[in-house]
Order: structure tokens, then sequence, then C-alpha cells
């Protein structure tokens, strides 16, 4: 059984699939490991460090993909500056585990199926608690949370916390977080432990005491329709009940000095919850972090990838988030796949058991096929677009 961890070749991609403290388990396991070349340097593990946990260190990308019983990756398969699609180096029969974005791009798993290759998507990991280890998307989405608060804390001209000084009382900066998931609630708990005030917005009425027991005012707009996707996901609501938690939320972006916008439905554009209207109502000098900027953004002023002033309102749209804090968004990840592979290794041999509930959950191709219908339906979206 070999396992190989792939070099990210995304530019904006620093994480690695694989730390040396969990490559040293695999290998006591008696699991071969296979490093590519500089697969963790931008996250800072070098590889002298993964040669000491027993892994075997190889520079030949072709080699390694094709020697590959389960390929780790971190980014979805890419386009090689050679011309090659990682997708081409990967032998028939093998396992690939990686963030694959079924749902958006499900091109990329109809490739996978032609190559014979099962393919499994660690953001299609069901959200239960047996799967809580493995849960990827929750992992990640913590690190975006905190860091999106760093970043509207270093932008905002302001203090966040209160200050008594002998030259007078700074009042506390007023926060609002939009989306109460993983990334919302460690935002806000981030927030408040820098001691600003924090109000927080979500469509999913389930969520106030978690948001409350952060120490956060819940800004509660009632709707008609359910919210709540499979899984505990937010789902995307009518246009009707768009315009009403508009109408209720605008007031309190209006008020604050920083907003923090974390709505995203799997596969699906952002729900815009900040229009123009109420970003031109905000102070000079507040400032918008959108998490979902790369999801085509909760603002409608978000310009992905980039920093804007707009009305003398900085609207920040990062990107890949998780990323710009790649040694622990690593030592996450590398945990997520590890509790995985136990899953999919049994006595040294690789052991994909569909009845198994996360297993079949997660595969998106197998046999030469696409195995998840929610995959095989966007494909056919995607087709009749196309046509």
């Amino acid at each position: 059984m070999r396992i190989a961890v792939a070099k990210e070749i995304e530019v904006c991609e620093r994480r690695v699939a694989l730390i040396p403290d969990i490559v040293a388990r695999l290998v006591k396991q008696g699991v071969e490991v296979l490093v590519e070349t500089g697969a963790g340097e931008r996250a800072f593990f070098s590889d002298a460090a993964y040669e000491a946990a027993g892994a075997k260190v190889i520079s030949d990308t072709t080699q390694l993909w094709g020697e590959a019983d389960i390929l780790l990756k971190v980014s979805p398969p890419q386009e090689r500056e050679d011309g090659r699609s990682e997708i081409d180096l990967l032998k028939e029969g093998s396992v690939l585990i990686s963030f694959l974005n079924p749902l958006g791009n499900p091109s990329v798993a109809q490739r996978l199926a032609e190559r014979k290759v099962t393919a499994m998507s660690m953001e299609m990991i069901p959200r239960t608690t047996r799967a809580q280890s493995m849960d990827a998307l929750s992992s990640q989405a913590s690190i975006a949370g905190y860091k999106a608060v760093l970043i509207g804390a270093a932008a905002l001209p302001k203090y966040f916390p209160m200050l008594t000084t002998a030259a007078g009382t700074i009042a506390p900066a007023k926060v609002f977080i939009m989306g109460a998931g993983v990334a919302g609630l460690q935002a806000i708990a981030t927030a408040r432990r820098l001691g600003a005030i924090v109000e927080a917005f979500d469509i999913r009425p389930a969520v106030k005491e978690e948001v409350q027991s952060l120490g956060a005012k819940f800004v509660e707009v009632k709707l008609e329709e359910e919210t709540t996707a499979a899984g505990g996901y937010a789902k995307e609501i009518s246009e009707a009940s768009k315009q009403r938690t508009q109408e209720v939320v605008a007031e309190h972006v209006k008020n604050a000095d920083v907003v923090i916008t974390t709505a995203q439905v799997p596969g699906r554009k952002a729900p815009v919850l900040v229009t123009e209207e109420m970003v031109a109502q905000m102070k000079p000098g507040s400032v918008i972090v959108d998490i979902a900027a790369e999801q085509g953004g909760n603002c409608a002023c978000t310009d992905p990838g980039k920093d804007i002033v707009w009305n003398g309102i900085t609207i920040i749209g990062p990107i890949n988030l998780p990323s710009s804090m790649p040694v622990h968004a690593s030592q996450l990840y590398s945990k997520n796949l590890s509790s995985l592979m136990q899953l999919l290794i049994k006595d040294k041999a690789l052991n994909v058991n569909f009845a198994d509930d996360i297993v079949d959950a997660a595969c998106v191709t197998h046999g030469g096929e696409i195995r998840n219908q929610r995959v095989k339906d966007a494909l056919q979206a995607l087709s009749g677009v196309a046509s």
C-alpha cells in the first residue's frame, strides 16, 4: 500500500496534505509513504522532516503519481505548466483524496471517472458526529473565520476593545457577522476576544443559542420557509425571503464598524446579503471582509482576491484564507485525511466499503462512473448550459 503526497501547484495554495507527524504514524502502521520534493516547503515542513518521519521523498512527479495507490492533495487536480493534466498522471484504479469542488466544477469528476479513478471529495464528508474528525470543510472554515477578524481589525482605523486612558475613553468597535456556521462562530469568538461588541445573523434559528453562548447578540429574521439543508448547512431561500432578510439586516450593517460575511451554499453562487445601498449607508472607514468572495461574494461590491475602497468603505475579498495559515491548516487537514484513511485501509490493503455511510457519501467516482447523484445533476446542468 503506497500513499503519495503531491506538491500543490496552484499559486495561492500553501498547504500540504500530510504533515510529518501524521506520516510517521502511517509508517508505523506499515504503510509506505511517498512525498513529492518540496511538498511541504510552503507550509514550513522540510523534505528532511518527511524523511525523518519515514517517508521516501521523490523528485519525479510522474513517478510519484504513477506509483500511488492513494494520492493525497489539498486543491483539485490542476493543469500543469507542461500542458499535462494532473488527472492524467493518476494510474487507473488508484484513489484520489482531495478537495474536488464536485458540485461547483463537476467536469473534474467526469474526467476522474473516465480515468477510472476512485475519487473521494473532502467537501462531501457528511456532517455527522462520527465524521467530525474527517470534516475538512469545518476545520478549514474555522481558520477562515479567525483570520477574517484579524484582517478586519488590521484594516479598521480604530481600536477593537474599549480603552480608558488619560486622554479619554475609546468606545469598542461594533462587529456584525453574517452567517453563524463554523467560520462565523469562530469569527464571533475571535472578535469577542479582541474586545469588540458583536452581533451575528443567520437564517437558521437553531444557531441562536450557539451565537449567544459566545457572547454575541443574535439578530433574528423570522421566515416562513425551511432554512436548513441536509447536514446542517444553510439552504438557499426564496427571493421574497432574501428581500425580508436584507430589510432586517440593513440597519445592523449601517451601524457596524466591521462586517464579516460567511454565507455560502455548496455548489451555488454565494447569496448577496450586503447590497450597494447598504454599503452606501455605512460610516466612512468601516470595513467589510467577505469570506464568500471565491463564490462570488456576499457583498455586491466585492471584487474576489482584491481590497477595494468604495465610497470610503474598505471591502476585502480574500481568496483561500486557510492557506494564509498553512502550518495549522495543514495540521488540521492532515488529521482529517488520516481519519478518513482509517476507513479505507484494512490490514494494509485498500478497502473501499460503500456500506460505510462516510465512504459512500464522500466517494464521487468509482469504477469508471460518477456515483453521487448531486454531482450527476450538476454535470447535467452544466451540459445543458454548454449546449
